[in-house]
Order: structure tokens, then C-alpha cells, then sequence
């Protein structure tokens, strides 16, 4: 749904006026064990302070507020943090990336965000949304925090804290259930073992059907999903001063994937037929592909923690291990590019394959437009009277399967030593090892109409045959020194200093076999054409400082200021790459689809210099912040994604620079005991000011930067008589207009620009082919939360509705520049039900 700026403020006064609830208020919320004036305390610094004493911008959420909110995965708090956006499950599980204040995660990169649970830096993507356990307090930072929390901490880091077992038996439970048969329950039982030894064991389970429907298969499967997680806890006293924390977990995930339809945003074929030139805010989601995509996850982790106190200084180390496997089948994108169609079986068993058998049993069915089944599976550009324009996910075999896999197995480990005393001088420094181990995997397959097999390489005899293939394995040695100084002569200022040095040794090594495509005659994999696929490696090397100051100008008011450095490392694309699209789309035969678009199989590092600046206090019942910053990013890392007649290919690109400016204000309000307030607001101004990928893209805005979010929402939390209350949440959340590529407004050559002079259709200019993707843009959108129950000391019940107004969104669109369109995904759509807890 497209918003203009009236409907949005209109919006934000219905929502204000509905009121929404405090979560994501800067200092709202009461902390988990320690409060500092009714202040959560936090580790931003990797010590105990109040929220507003930290010269910096922090999202924090307490457990009360966990609680009441119904928080559960990074999803659920990243819609409540102004500045921040995610995107998250439209390939797969574990394909998550959050944007903090403009920068981006990049697919098949490593994270912009560092996930710190109970002191331990999680190492793999795959497990920024998963379930961490019985969450206790979550912080989100925001701007470079490398220096403090270590590896791909370019924009920012979430904290977590789960239980701890206290000294008596404790427990609790809460379950719900929603329409789209969705069920969710999760709960914890703790206490002590024997003295000094105490555990937490805890589990969740979800399940649903999801919102759509394969109309095909006749079945539920587009987003359906079921998982759950069971985690445990040991924590010991081993003698004075000593602790250990012994953490456990195991999960597994099993349900559908790429959750895409494809639209068309080709300007010229639109005027004949509109459907080719979608705006995509307005696309009717379609499911139709004779492939049931399929997705399987499995984690399991394990760590141990070891506290000393010193005395003068505490001594903190850990080791973590960690093994999530990843894997995903679907349906095809090949088919308008004739990579299927043939006349003769790759088996050699028939004379006419699988995709003339399907394409003549469908003639005719109904699929999203401009997509149709003709009489016969050949491009429509070659036949337009009676040929097909399959688009994507097609219900014949003619675009093929796919089967991708990803596993991560890593280990890592840190010592840190931290002053402790009550001098205005404190200090702490630290080293880190990583080792990771990561086998990456995308294997295209012909269908024969008998299914997927779950492997990378399938013979030509096979009834899967691999058609094209690129599969590597990543071996990273990542060693790093930290160390911190903090000086606070008086209450009123302090100033600080950070460093971390980091070394990321990386190497990778190709696992595609020598064999030829059955469907073309070339090599499986398209960079063998330009020679053996040779091991690869490359170190990257990065310097991360962070300068803090803060400044008591009244009571309860702090100026407050920081600069740091952020660094994501550099990594290899599959070797190839670069000359796969200059043979595809910088072709100089065929000039209309001279692309101009450089590729390269190494992708260089990220760094970013950001400075932010502001105030931050109370003032009778209103706590507020209001913050400016400025980032400058260099070599930021972007996913692009290509189509066309070599298959598909994915790649990580660099854009040259990036400056990202902007302001952030966050308002709570206690109105009465019981009833509070809060707003935020978050503006960034994103440029790309130089992009040596795309040069014609300067000017543009970053990617999958929306340009402000809004936040407004209220919660009354007011007792009706002694031992009951009752609950009223409302979060209501703008996400203001997005463009997910470098590419926005700019006509571009597409390979329809190339196929045009030898097709049917010659007597067109070959720019009749050209796309231009305006209207790929993702519309602002607004969503409202609501949640109504009654709590007494030990239980809870509540009615809940996400997306009440049932908002039609866009998670997120992949435009593929040269193929001519875009590859959309929804955002969630209504879920409404009820829910119960339980505490002992």
C-alpha cells in the first residue's frame, strides 16, 4: 500500500491517539536485576551502567517490557527501534539482514551487525532471528561497535541476556495460538542443583500453515514453517571469585522457502501490456510452481564461560562452538532463456523432454500476467502468438529445480581482562580467535518432473541432472587484539577510548567436479570455460577505533558524543563471476546490452568512519534523546543477483562510497501510574557517491535504506483490584519508501534489449527492451499492533492482533538489472488469536 506523507501523518496521529506501547523507547522500561534511579541498567560498554550515563544512542528492552510485548526473536524487537529495518525468511531461514541507520547486511557477506548473547559473540548470520533462550534484556546499539564487541559490528550490536538460575525453583510457560493454524509455545524451568550450582532449561515450538497457498499443488506450500529449540544452562560457583556458564543448545527448522513472485519493469512492453511494467507495491502474490520448495535447518552450540575475580581486575574467557547446517530446494527462474527447452531428453530416453510434455498438458493455466502457457515452450520473443512467457516458478519443468545449501561450522574464543575499583581510571583488553569452516552451495537441476535431490552434483542419468553448479568451501582464520580506557575525573564528564585490531585470513577452494552440462554442452559450472576453478586467498586487515565523551550539562541532561571505524571483511565471489557477466551482459558484439556493470571474483573490505552527537535526560515524567550523525562508508559490500541464459548467479559487489547523514529523537512519557507514552523518529539521508560497479548510479540512495521510520505507541498496564490487571498494548510502526538496489530511475539494457533484433519482433528498436526500475521502489507502509489481557501474580491471558489493519506490504524486492524485472517478496499479512502464560 503506497502512503503519501498526509496519510502518514494522518496515520501518526490515529496511532498516537490509539496510543502505542514504550518498547523501543531509549530509556523506558525497568531493568532485570539492577536499576540506577528506575533506569535499565546496561553492558553497552561491557560494564554495568544506566542507559542514559552511555555517550551514545541505545534501544533498550527490559524483561518486563519482553514480557508484555510478546518478544521473541530479533523480528519482533527490530519493527520497535527506530532507524532500524530487517529483512528476513523470504529465501530461506537463515537468510537475515539488518540495516542499521543505512547500512546493510549483504547476502552470501558476513553481517553488519555483531549478535552478543550472554557475553558470547554468535559467529554464524543464520542465528541473528533465531530464539536465544528466555530472554531476560536486549540492547541495540547503534553505529561501529567493533571496538567494544568485536567481529562485523560495522553498524551496530544487538546485547542479550537470558535467565539465570536463582536459588529456588522457578518456572513458567506461554502458549498461543492464531489463525493460519499458527501455534507458538515456549517455556523455562530453573533453579539450584546444589549449592553454588544452579540450572535453566528451557524450549520453544512454532508452527504454521502461513498465509499462502500453492494453487498448483493444491497445498501449503509458500510459507508454512515449524520449528523449535531446546536450550540449557549450567552456572557454578567453583570457589571464591570463580564462576563457569556451561550453555547448551539444540534446534531444528523445517518448512517452505523462496517465498519470490517475479515482476516485470519493462517500460516499452508495458504499453502493450501493462502487466509488464509492475509497480510492485500493488503485484497480486501468485503461487503456482510444480516444485514444493523446501527448507531444513539444524543448529546446535555449545560454550563455556569462565569469570575470575582478581581483585584488581575480573578475567572473562570462553569458548564457543558452533554448527548450523542450512539447505533449501525450489523451483526454477531459467525458463524464458530456453535453458530446458531441447528436443531431445539430456537422458537420451525420449524424444521430447520433460518441458514439451508439461507446457502441452498446461496450455492455458492461469498464471500471474504477463506470464502465459502457450502451445509451445519457447520464449516469447521467438514466438508471440503461441510461445510461452513462463516468468519464474512456472508450473511446467521448463525453468528447471534449484538446491542450495549452506553450512557453517566454527569455533571461536576470548580472553578478557577487566579493571575493577573505584578510581576515575578503568581499563580493559582482550584477544579473539575465529576459525570457521563454510561450504556454500547453488546447484541448478533439469526436471524431469521426479522431484529434487538433495545434493549438489547429480549425474546426466539421473532423474535430477545438475545443470550448472557453483559450490565452495570458505576457510576463515579471523585473530584480534582489543583494548579499552575510560577516564571519569568527576560524575559529570567522562572521556573514552577503544581499539581493536583485527586479522581475517581467508581462503577458498572450489568443489565442482569436472563434467559437462547435460542441457548445453558447456562445463557444469560456467567459470570453467575461462580456465581451472585454482584456490583462492586473501588476508584483510583493519584498525577499529572508538572515541567516546559525555558531558552532564544539568541534572539527568548529558551532551554526548562518538566517532568509530567500522570494518566488514573482503571475501571471494565463485571464481568466474566477473567473466560470466562480461560475456552475458558487457558483450561488445551486441552493444544493446553493453551493461556496463563490473564484476569482480574477490570482493574488497567494508570500512565505514561514523560520528554521531546529542543530548539524552529526563525531565519530570519524560525521558527523551535527540541524536545527529554522519557516516561515511567505503567499499560498501552489496548482493547483486543475475539472470539469463548461463543460469543464475549470485555476487557480492562494492560500492566505492556512501555517505549517510541523519537524526533520531526518541519521547517517552509517563502519563499516570500505569499508562505511558512513547515516539520516536528516525530521518537518514543516504547518497551513493561513487560506484565503480555501476558508475551510472551515483546520486542514488543507499539500498535497503528505508528513508525514516516512524514509531508511536502507548501501554497501560493499570490494576482493576488487588492481584489483577489489565493490559493494553499498541505499537504502531511506519517504514518509510525503499529502494533495495543501486539501480532505481535509470533506463537499462536488458537481455530482452539484445534478443529483440534477432527475434520476431526486429522491426523494434532494440531499446524497446530496456527496463527502468521506478517502479520497484517498496512504498512506505504502516503497521499496527494491538494486544488486550488481564494478568494476575501468577498467570496471563491475552487477545493479540498483528497487522490489525492487515496491511498489504513488501518485505523485500531483488531487482535483477539485465534479466528486466524483480524478484518480490510479502510482508507478513494479519495474524490475530490469543495467548496464556503461566509463572510458578
Amino acid at each position: 500500500m503506497t502512503y503519501g506523507m498526509s496519510g502518514i501523518l494522518l496515520g501518526s496521529v490515529a496511532a498516537l491517539a490509539l496510543a502505542s506501547g514504550p518498547a523501543a523507547a531509549q530509556a523506558d522500561g525497568a531493568s532485570t536485576d539492577a536499576e540506577d534511579n528506575g533506569e535499565i541498567v546496561i553492558t553497552a560498554r561491557r560494564v554495568n551502567e544506566s542507559v542514559s550515563s552511555v555517550p551514545a544512542s541505545i534501544t533498550a528492552f527490559s524483561a518486563d517490557m519482553i514480557d508484555k510485548a510478546s518478544i521473541n526473536r530479533a523480528e519482533d524487537f527490530v519493527k520497535l527501534t527506530p532507524g532500524v529495518t530487517m529483512v528476513t525468511g523470504t529465501a530461506e531461514a537463515g537468510d537475515t539482514q539488518i540495516n542499521i541507520r543505512g547500512i546493510n547486511g549483504a547476502r552470501d557477506a558476513e553481517s553488519s551487525v555483531a549478535l552478543v548473547v550472554d557475553g558470547i559473540l554468535k559467529t554464524n548470520t543464520a542465528a541473528l532471528n533465531q530464539d536465544q533462550g528466555t530472554i531476560r534484556q536486549i540492547e541495540v546499539l547503534k553505529g561501529p561497535q567493533g571496538a567494544i564487541y568485536g567481529r562485523n559490528a560495522a553498524a551496530g550490536a544487538i546485547v542479550v541476556q537470558t535467565a539465570k538460575p536463582g536459588d529456588v525453583l522457578e518456572g513458567g510457560m506461554k502458549a498461543s495460538y492464531a489463525n493460519v493454524d499458527t501455534i507458538a509455545a515456549s517455556g523455562f524451568i530453573s533453579g539450584p542443583i546444589a549449592p553454588g550450582i544452579g540450572f535453566v532449561l528451557s524450549g520453544d515450538y512454532r508452527t504454521t500453515d502461513g498465509f499462502f497457498r500453492n494453487s498448483f499443488l493444491d497445498s501449503k506450500t509458500v510459507d508454512d514453517q515449524e520449528v523449535w529449540n531446546i536450550d540449557g544452562r549450567i552456572m557454578a560457583e567453583l570457589g571464591t571469585g570463580t564462576g563457569i556458564d556451561i550453555k547448551g543448545r539444540y534446534g531444528e527448522l523445517s518448512g517452505a522457502s523462496i517465498n519470490f513472485n517475479s515482476a516485470f519493469q519493462l517500460p516499452s512492453f508495458g504499453l502493450v501490456n501493462p502487466a509488464f511494467n509492475e509497480d510492485v507495491n500493488a503485484h497480486p502474490f501468485g503461487y503456482y510452481s510444480n516444485i514444493r520448495p523446501t527448507n531444513s535447518q539444524k543448529t546446535i552450540e555449545g560454550s563455556i564461560k569462565l569469570d575470575q575475580d582478581l581483585g584488581a581486575a575480573a578475567l572473562t574467557a570462553y569458548v564457543l562452538y558452533s554448527n548450523i547446517k542450512n539447505n533449501l530446494t525450489a523451483d526454477g527462474t531459467s525458463a524464458d532463456f530456453a535453458r530446458y527447452i531441447s528436443t531431445v531428453d539430456p537422458r537420451g530416453q525420449a524424444t521430447v523432454n520433460a518441458c514439451f510434455a508439461s507446457t502441452a498438458a498446461l496450455t492455458g493455466y492461469p498464471v500471474n500476467p504477463p506470464a502465459g502457457i502457450g502451445q509451445i515452450p519457447v520464449p516469447f520473443l521467438f514466438a508471440p502468438a503461441n510461445g510461452s512467457t513462463f516468468g519464474a516458478y512456472s508450473p511446467t519443468t521448463c525453468d528447471g529445480t534449484q538446491f542450495q545449501q549452506r553450512n557453517q561450522e566454527d569455533i571461536s574464543a576470548e580472553v578478557r581482562l577487566v579493571s575493577q575499583g573505584e578510581g576515575p581510571f578503568s581499563w580493559q583488553f582482550g584477544g579473539y580467535y575465529l576459525h570457521i569452516n563454510r561450504t556454500v552451495g547453488v546447484s541448478l537441476g533439469g526436471d524431469t518432473g521426479n522431484g529434487v535431490i538433495k545434493q549438489l552434483y547429480n549425474g546426466p542419468d539421473s532423474t535430477n541432472p545438475t545443470s550448472q553448479l557453483f559450490a565452495d568451501r570458505f576457510r576463515t582464520n579471523v585473530y584480534a587484539a582489543f583494548g579499552s580506557a575510560q577516564w571519569k575525573p568527576t560524575s559529570a564528564f567522562e572521556a573514552g577510548l577503544a581499539l581493536r585490531y583485527d586479522i581475517e585470513a581467508r581462503e577458498a577452494h572450489s568443489l565442482v567436479p569436472v563434467a559437462t552440462d547435460p542441457f548445453t554442452g558447456g562445463p557444469i559450472n560456467p567459470g570453467q570455460a575461462f580456465g581451472p576453478i585454482s584456490d583462492k586467498k586473501r588476508t584483510f586487515k583493519q584498525l577499529q577505533p572508538k572515541v567516546t565523551m559525555r558531558l552532564e550539562v544539568a541534572p539527568r541532561t548529558n551532551l554526548f558524543a562518538n566517532w568509530g571505524v567500522g570494518f566488514k571483511s573482503g571475501g571471494f565471489n565463485n571464481q568466474g563471476s566477473a567473466a560470466i557477466v562480461d560475456a552475458n551482459f558487457n558483450n561488445p558484439v551486441i552493444p544493446a546490452i553493453d551493461a556496463d556493470v563490473a564484476i569482480s571474483d574477490q570482493f574488497r573490505k567494508e570500512r565505514s568512519s561514523a560520528f554521531e552527537a546529542g543530548i539524552k535526560g529526563r525531565a519530570g515524567p519524560i525521558t527523551y534523546n535527540l541524536a545527529g550523525y554522519y557516516t561515511r562508508v567505503t567499499d560498501m559490500q552489496f548482493f547483486e543477483f543475475f539472470v539469463g541464459s548461463f543460469g543464475l548467479l549470485r555476487v557480492v559487489s562494492n560500492i566505492d562510497r556512501v555517505d549517510l547523514k541523519g537524526a533520531e529523537l526518541n519521547v517517552d512519557a509517563k502519563i499516570i501510574d500505569g499508562w505511558s507514552i512513547y515516539g520516536a523518529f528516525n530521518y537518514t539521508d543516504s547518497e551513493i557517491k561513487k560506484n565503480s560497479s555501476r558508475t551510472y548510479t551515483v546520486g542514488n540512495e543507499s539500498p535497503y535504506t528505508a528513508k525514516y521510520t516512524i514509531n508511536l505507541g502507548t501501554q497501560i498496564d493499570a490494576p482493576i483490584r488487588d492481584g489483577l490487571n489489565v493490559l493494553f498494548r499498541a505499537d504502531y510502526r511506519i517504514t518509510g519508501p525503499t529502494w533495495f538496489h543501486t539501480v532505481q530511475d535509470q533506463d537499462r539494457p536488458t537481455l530482452f534489449s539484445g534478443l529483440i533484433p534477432i527475434s520476431a519482433l526486429n522491426t523494434l528498436p532494440a531499446s524497446f527492451g530496456d527496463a527502468n526500475y521506478s517502479r520497484a521502489k517498496r512504498a512506505a507502509f504502516g503497521v499496527l499492533d494491538l494486544r488486550f489481557g488481564l494478568e494476575g501474580e501468577r498467570w496471563k491471558a491475552s487477545v493479540f492482533a498483528n497487522n490489525f489493519l492487515n496491511r498489504k506490504y513488501l518485505n523485500e524486492v531483488i531487482p535483477a538489472i539485465e534479466f528486466g524485472g524483480s524478484f518480490i517478496s510479502p510482508g507478513q499479512r494479519q495474524l490475530y488469536g490469543v495467548e496464556i502464560g503461566y509463572k510458578f
